[in-house]
Protein backbone atom coordinates (compact mmCIF):
# COMPACT_ATOMS: atom_id res chain seq x y z
CA UNK A 1 0.00 0.00 0.00
CA UNK A 2 1.58 3.12 -1.27
CA UNK A 3 -0.26 6.36 -0.25
CA UNK A 4 0.21 9.82 -1.11
CA UNK A 5 -1.27 13.06 1.18
CA UNK A 6 -1.03 15.87 -1.87
CA UNK A 7 -1.12 18.83 0.06
CA UNK A 8 0.20 18.06 2.90
CA UNK A 9 1.81 21.29 4.11
CA UNK A 10 -1.55 22.45 4.69
CA UNK A 11 -3.81 23.18 7.41
CA UNK A 12 -5.73 20.55 5.95
CA UNK A 13 -2.80 18.32 4.75
CA UNK A 14 -1.36 18.73 8.66
CA UNK A 15 -5.09 17.42 9.78
CA UNK A 16 -4.78 14.36 7.52
CA UNK A 17 -1.82 13.63 8.56
CA UNK A 18 -2.87 13.62 12.62
CA UNK A 19 -6.33 11.48 11.69
CA UNK A 20 -4.32 8.30 9.66
CA UNK A 21 -2.10 8.58 13.12
CA UNK A 22 -4.99 8.40 15.44
CA UNK A 23 -6.67 5.80 12.93
CA UNK A 24 -3.68 3.95 12.92
CA UNK A 25 -4.02 3.84 9.19
CA UNK A 26 -1.92 0.83 7.59
CA UNK A 27 0.58 1.51 4.25
CA UNK A 28 3.79 0.50 3.20
CA UNK A 29 4.79 3.61 1.89
CA UNK A 30 4.22 7.41 2.41
CA UNK A 31 4.51 9.76 -0.03
CA UNK A 32 4.33 13.41 1.06
CA UNK A 33 3.30 16.26 -1.62
CA UNK A 34 3.04 19.41 -2.37
CA UNK A 35 3.83 22.52 -5.08
CA UNK A 36 7.33 22.60 -6.26
CA UNK A 37 7.53 25.54 -4.15
CA UNK A 38 7.24 23.47 -1.25
CA UNK A 39 9.59 20.42 -2.50
CA UNK A 40 12.33 19.44 -0.14
CA UNK A 41 10.83 20.46 2.89
CA UNK A 42 11.11 18.08 5.42
CA UNK A 43 7.92 16.70 7.85
CA UNK A 44 8.02 14.47 9.87
CA UNK A 45 5.10 11.75 10.88
CA UNK A 46 4.71 9.09 14.09
CA UNK A 47 8.56 9.54 14.41
CA UNK A 48 9.79 9.49 11.03
CA UNK A 49 11.19 12.04 8.79
CA UNK A 50 10.09 12.43 5.13
CA UNK A 51 11.05 14.83 2.49
CA UNK A 52 8.14 16.62 1.24
CA UNK A 53 7.73 15.96 -2.92
CA UNK A 54 6.45 17.33 -6.11
CA UNK A 55 3.16 16.36 -7.69
CA UNK A 56 5.28 15.40 -11.24
CA UNK A 57 7.52 13.06 -9.08
CA UNK A 58 4.25 12.13 -7.23
CA UNK A 59 2.28 10.89 -10.31
CA UNK A 60 5.31 8.81 -11.20
CA UNK A 61 5.25 6.76 -7.79
CA UNK A 62 2.05 5.41 -9.11
CA UNK A 63 0.46 5.58 -4.91
CA UNK A 64 -2.41 3.42 -4.48
CA UNK A 65 -3.98 5.81 -3.15
CA UNK A 66 -3.79 10.07 -3.17
CA UNK A 67 -5.90 12.11 -0.49
CA UNK A 68 -5.92 15.34 -1.86
CA UNK A 69 -5.84 18.61 -0.12
CA UNK A 70 -4.41 21.27 -2.51
CA UNK A 71 -7.37 23.44 -3.91
CA UNK A 72 -9.47 23.45 -6.76
CA UNK A 73 -7.15 24.14 -9.68
CA UNK A 74 -4.66 21.73 -8.69
CA UNK A 75 -7.30 18.69 -8.19
CA UNK A 76 -8.77 20.00 -12.36
CA UNK A 77 -5.00 19.60 -13.08
CA UNK A 78 -3.27 16.40 -11.18
CA UNK A 79 -6.05 14.26 -10.26
CA UNK A 80 -6.65 12.96 -14.05
CA UNK A 81 -3.16 12.20 -14.11
CA UNK A 82 -2.93 10.25 -11.42
CA UNK A 83 -5.91 8.58 -12.15
CA UNK A 84 -4.58 7.70 -14.88
CA UNK A 85 -1.13 6.10 -13.45
CA UNK A 86 -3.37 3.74 -11.90
CA UNK A 87 -4.08 5.98 -8.34
CA UNK A 88 -7.35 6.28 -6.83
CA UNK A 89 -7.92 10.01 -5.60
CA UNK A 90 -10.16 10.86 -3.25
CA UNK A 91 -10.58 14.55 -3.92
CA UNK A 92 -11.05 17.41 -0.90
CA UNK A 93 -11.66 20.07 -3.12
CA UNK A 94 -14.97 21.47 -4.87
CA UNK A 95 -13.74 20.31 -8.26
CA UNK A 96 -15.39 17.31 -9.00
CA UNK A 97 -18.66 17.16 -6.63
CA UNK A 98 -21.07 18.12 -9.18
CA UNK A 99 -19.41 15.98 -11.86
CA UNK A 100 -22.11 13.54 -12.92
CA UNK A 101 -19.45 10.84 -13.54
CA UNK A 102 -18.28 10.71 -9.59
CA UNK A 103 -19.30 9.81 -6.52
CA UNK A 104 -19.68 12.64 -3.78
CA UNK A 105 -19.08 9.91 -0.93
CA UNK A 106 -19.96 10.49 3.23
CA UNK A 107 -19.03 7.16 3.96
CA UNK A 108 -21.88 6.31 6.87
CA UNK A 109 -24.39 7.44 3.91
CA UNK A 110 -23.18 6.26 0.80
CA UNK A 111 -20.01 4.86 0.99
CA UNK A 112 -21.70 1.36 -0.33
CA UNK A 113 -22.28 2.80 -3.45
CA UNK A 114 -18.51 2.81 -4.55
CA UNK A 115 -17.16 0.63 -7.72
CA UNK A 116 -13.54 -0.68 -8.12
CA UNK A 117 -13.90 1.81 -11.53
CA UNK A 118 -14.46 5.05 -9.42
CA UNK A 119 -10.81 6.79 -9.62
CA UNK A 120 -11.62 9.63 -8.66
CA UNK A 121 -14.04 10.32 -5.50
CA UNK A 122 -15.00 13.63 -4.06
CA UNK A 123 -14.82 14.58 -0.59
CA UNK A 124 -18.24 16.92 0.49
CA UNK A 125 -17.90 20.63 1.13
CA UNK A 126 -17.17 20.96 5.13
CA UNK A 127 -20.77 22.33 6.20
CA UNK A 128 -22.47 20.05 3.79
CA UNK A 129 -20.61 17.28 4.93
CA UNK A 130 -22.23 17.33 9.02
CA UNK A 131 -25.27 18.63 8.12
CA UNK A 132 -26.33 15.17 6.05
CA UNK A 133 -24.65 12.66 8.49
CA UNK A 134 -26.94 14.30 11.16
CA UNK A 135 -30.07 14.13 8.95
CA UNK A 136 -29.34 10.67 7.23
CA UNK A 137 -31.17 8.62 10.27
CA UNK A 138 -34.16 10.83 10.10
CA UNK A 139 -34.31 11.03 6.34
CA UNK A 140 -34.49 6.98 6.17
CA UNK A 141 -37.21 7.47 9.35
CA UNK A 142 -39.54 10.27 8.18
CA UNK A 143 -37.97 11.45 4.80
CA UNK A 144 -36.98 15.11 4.08
CA UNK A 145 -39.30 17.66 2.04
CA UNK A 146 -36.88 20.92 3.30
CA UNK A 147 -34.25 22.02 4.79
CA UNK A 148 -33.28 25.80 6.25
CA UNK A 149 -29.70 26.30 7.05
CA UNK A 150 -28.11 28.81 8.62
CA UNK A 151 -24.00 28.59 9.02
CA UNK A 152 -21.75 30.18 11.42
CA UNK A 153 -17.98 28.95 9.75
CA UNK A 154 -14.80 29.31 11.61
CA UNK A 155 -11.95 30.78 10.07
CA UNK A 156 -9.99 27.67 9.79
CA UNK A 157 -12.51 26.89 6.49
CA UNK A 158 -10.49 29.82 4.64
CA UNK A 159 -7.18 28.45 5.72
CA UNK A 160 -4.30 29.75 7.80
CA UNK A 161 -4.03 33.36 5.84
CA UNK A 162 -7.23 33.76 7.29
CA UNK A 163 -6.36 32.80 11.00
CA UNK A 164 -3.34 35.04 10.35
CA UNK A 165 -5.54 37.61 9.73
CA UNK A 166 -8.41 36.88 12.78
CA UNK A 167 -5.22 36.55 15.36
CA UNK A 168 -3.07 39.66 14.20
CA UNK A 169 -6.11 41.49 14.21
CA UNK A 170 -6.91 40.41 18.03
CA UNK A 171 -3.63 41.65 18.80
CA UNK A 172 -4.29 45.15 17.79
CA UNK A 173 -1.12 44.17 14.87
CA UNK A 174 -1.85 44.93 11.28
CA UNK A 175 -3.33 42.25 9.36
CA UNK A 176 -2.47 40.81 6.23
CA UNK A 177 -5.93 40.81 4.69
CA UNK A 178 -7.70 37.37 3.58
CA UNK A 179 -11.42 38.64 4.30
CA UNK A 180 -13.00 41.82 2.19
CA UNK A 181 -13.17 43.42 5.81
CA UNK A 182 -11.94 42.06 9.32
CA UNK A 183 -13.21 39.24 10.82
CA UNK A 184 -12.45 39.55 14.52
CA UNK A 185 -15.40 40.75 16.61
CA UNK A 186 -17.12 40.88 13.17
CA UNK A 187 -19.62 38.26 11.35
CA UNK A 188 -19.48 38.02 7.40
CA UNK A 189 -22.56 36.53 5.14
CA UNK A 190 -20.22 35.82 2.78
CA UNK A 191 -18.13 32.85 1.94
CA UNK A 192 -16.75 32.02 -1.61
CA UNK A 193 -18.02 34.43 -4.11
CA UNK A 194 -21.49 35.53 -5.01
CA UNK A 195 -23.75 34.25 -7.63
CA UNK A 196 -25.75 35.54 -9.99
CA UNK A 197 -28.85 34.51 -8.00
CA UNK A 198 -27.43 36.51 -5.18
CA UNK A 199 -26.90 33.32 -2.85
CA UNK A 200 -23.26 32.47 -2.43
CA UNK A 201 -21.30 29.61 -3.60
CA UNK A 202 -21.08 27.63 -0.39
CA UNK A 203 -24.31 28.40 -0.44
CA UNK A 204 -25.19 26.79 -3.55
CA UNK A 205 -22.34 23.74 -2.62
CA UNK A 206 -24.89 23.06 0.30
CA UNK A 207 -27.87 23.08 -1.63
CA UNK A 208 -26.58 20.98 -4.83
CA UNK A 209 -24.21 18.19 -2.89
CA UNK A 210 -27.11 17.74 -0.08
CA UNK A 211 -29.38 16.15 -3.03
CA UNK A 212 -26.36 14.87 -4.56
CA UNK A 213 -25.40 12.88 -1.48
CA UNK A 214 -28.92 12.14 -0.45
CA UNK A 215 -30.17 11.40 -3.82
CA UNK A 216 -33.34 12.57 -4.23
CA UNK A 217 -33.56 16.09 -6.58
CA UNK A 218 -37.04 16.42 -4.77
CA UNK A 219 -35.41 17.63 -1.19
CA UNK A 220 -35.80 22.07 -1.21
CA UNK A 221 -32.58 23.24 0.23
CA UNK A 222 -32.01 26.42 1.21
CA UNK A 223 -29.13 28.15 2.86
CA UNK A 224 -27.24 31.20 4.11
CA UNK A 225 -24.23 30.79 5.21
CA UNK A 226 -21.86 32.50 7.58
CA UNK A 227 -18.14 33.59 8.62
CA UNK A 228 -17.33 34.15 12.36
CA UNK A 229 -14.28 34.65 14.63
CA UNK A 230 -13.88 31.32 15.60
CA UNK A 231 -11.57 28.29 15.45
CA UNK A 232 -12.40 24.65 16.50
CA UNK A 233 -15.73 23.82 14.01
CA UNK A 234 -18.82 24.81 12.03
CA UNK A 235 -21.90 25.49 13.86
CA UNK A 236 -25.43 25.28 12.03
CA UNK A 237 -28.70 25.81 13.11
CA UNK A 238 -31.07 23.48 11.03
CA UNK A 239 -34.94 23.88 10.18
CA UNK A 240 -36.12 20.40 8.69
CA UNK A 241 -39.62 19.75 7.79
CA UNK A 242 -40.22 16.07 7.01
CA UNK A 243 -43.13 14.20 5.15
CA UNK A 244 -43.90 12.15 8.46
CA UNK A 245 -44.90 13.46 11.65
CA UNK A 246 -41.67 12.73 14.78
CA UNK A 247 -41.60 11.88 17.99
CA UNK A 248 -38.98 13.50 19.30
CA UNK A 249 -38.08 10.55 21.73
CA UNK A 250 -37.13 8.62 18.76
CA UNK A 251 -35.95 11.67 16.85
CA UNK A 252 -33.23 11.22 19.73
CA UNK A 253 -32.85 7.67 19.89
CA UNK A 254 -32.03 7.47 16.00
CA UNK A 255 -29.60 10.32 16.31
CA UNK A 256 -28.24 8.58 19.30
CA UNK A 257 -27.35 5.22 17.65
CA UNK A 258 -26.50 6.59 14.24
CA UNK A 259 -22.90 6.24 13.26
CA UNK A 260 -20.69 9.14 14.07
CA UNK A 261 -23.22 11.27 15.53
CA UNK A 262 -23.02 12.22 19.14
CA UNK A 263 -26.18 14.05 20.41
CA UNK A 264 -25.93 16.59 22.98
CA UNK A 265 -29.29 17.58 24.22
CA UNK A 266 -29.26 18.65 27.88
CA UNK A 267 -29.87 22.26 28.15
CA UNK A 268 -31.04 22.24 31.49
CA UNK A 269 -26.85 21.73 32.54
CA UNK A 270 -25.88 23.94 29.61
CA UNK A 271 -24.89 21.03 27.56
CA UNK A 272 -25.27 21.27 23.93
CA UNK A 273 -22.58 21.38 20.81
CA UNK A 274 -19.73 24.21 20.92
CA UNK A 275 -17.13 24.84 18.47
CA UNK A 276 -14.40 24.66 21.73
CA UNK A 277 -15.86 21.08 22.67
CA UNK A 278 -15.93 19.54 19.29
CA UNK A 279 -12.38 20.88 18.28
CA UNK A 280 -10.17 17.84 16.92
CA UNK A 281 -12.90 15.37 17.70
CA UNK A 282 -14.31 12.87 14.50
CA UNK A 283 -17.83 13.30 15.08
CA UNK A 284 -20.96 15.37 14.55
CA UNK A 285 -22.51 16.32 17.55
CA UNK A 286 -25.96 17.62 17.43
CA UNK A 287 -28.65 19.27 20.20
CA UNK A 288 -31.27 22.14 21.11
CA UNK A 289 -33.63 18.83 19.26
CA UNK A 290 -37.32 20.75 19.76
CA UNK A 291 -40.54 20.88 17.61
CA UNK A 292 -40.73 24.09 14.75
CA UNK A 293 -44.20 24.98 16.58
CA UNK A 294 -45.35 27.25 13.82
CA UNK A 295 -45.66 24.24 11.33
CA UNK A 296 -46.38 20.68 11.18
CA UNK A 297 -43.62 17.64 10.69
CA UNK A 298 -40.64 20.03 11.79
CA UNK A 299 -37.78 19.80 13.75
CA UNK A 300 -35.01 22.39 14.88
CA UNK A 301 -31.49 21.21 15.83
CA UNK A 302 -28.08 22.68 16.11
CA UNK A 303 -25.49 21.01 14.32
CA UNK A 304 -21.55 20.96 15.04
CA UNK A 305 -18.44 19.48 13.63
CA UNK A 306 -14.75 20.02 13.76
CA UNK A 307 -14.89 21.49 10.11
CA UNK A 308 -10.68 19.96 9.66
CA UNK A 309 -11.93 17.14 10.69
CA UNK A 310 -15.04 15.41 9.64
CA UNK A 311 -15.84 18.37 7.24
CA UNK A 312 -12.43 17.37 5.70
CA UNK A 313 -9.68 15.19 6.78
CA UNK A 314 -11.27 12.69 8.74
CA UNK A 315 -13.81 11.95 6.07
CA UNK A 316 -10.98 11.40 3.41
CA UNK A 317 -9.59 8.84 5.32
CA UNK A 318 -12.68 7.21 6.37
CA UNK A 319 -13.47 6.76 1.92
CA UNK A 320 -9.48 5.44 1.67
CA UNK A 321 -9.99 3.00 4.38
CA UNK A 322 -13.80 1.98 2.86
CA UNK A 323 -11.61 1.14 -0.01
CA UNK A 324 -8.77 -0.97 1.83
CA UNK A 325 -11.43 -2.57 3.34
CA UNK A 326 -13.50 -3.71 0.38
CA UNK A 327 -10.73 -4.48 -1.47
CA UNK A 328 -11.19 -1.65 -4.15
CA UNK A 329 -7.69 -0.76 -4.41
Amino acid sequence: MKLAVVGATGLVGSEILEVLAEHNFQFDELLLVASERSAGKKMSFKGKEYTVIGLKQAVSEKPDIAIFSAGGDTSKEWAPQFAQAGTIVVDNSSAWRMDPTKKLVVPEINAKDLRIDDRIIANPNCSTIQMVLALEPLRAKYGIKRVVVSTYQSVTGTGKAAVDQMMSERAGEKAEMVYPHKIDMNVLPHIDVFQPNGYTKEEMKMINETKKIFNDQSIQVTATTVRIPTMGGHSESVNVEFHKDFDLTEVRELLASAPGVVVQDDPTNNIYPMPLTAHKKDEVFVGRLRRDESQPNTLNMWIVADNLRKGAATNAVQIAKYLVDHNLV
